[in-house]
């Protein structure tokens, strides 16, 4: 992208002039490709954020908690540090 920093109006135009010349008979097909691609990531993003939605609002189930033990400590008493 920094390339394009020093170059003036008319050395883009010409690029672009170049651009439509060799892929101006594809440019269709390939907006459609781009557009349809938008859709499906817009559709995946809204899928995930609804799952994360459904996540967040669903109570915890209780049968998968798993049973904890705990152990005892019993303390030594401390003695004084010489």
């Amino acid at each position: 992208m920094l390339a394009f920093v020093n170059l003036g109006t008319w050395e883009i135009v010409a690029i672009v002039a170049v651009a439509l010349l060799l892929f101006g008979s594809r440019l269709p097909s390939i907006a459609r490709s781009v557009g349809k691609s938008i859709v499906e990531f817009k559709k995946g993003v809204k899928d995930v954020q609804d799952g994360v939605d459904e996540a967040a609002k669903a109570p915890p189930k209780l049968e998968d908690k798993q049973p904890v033990t705990v152990q005892k400590v019993e303390e030594k008493a401390k003695e004084p540090v010489a």
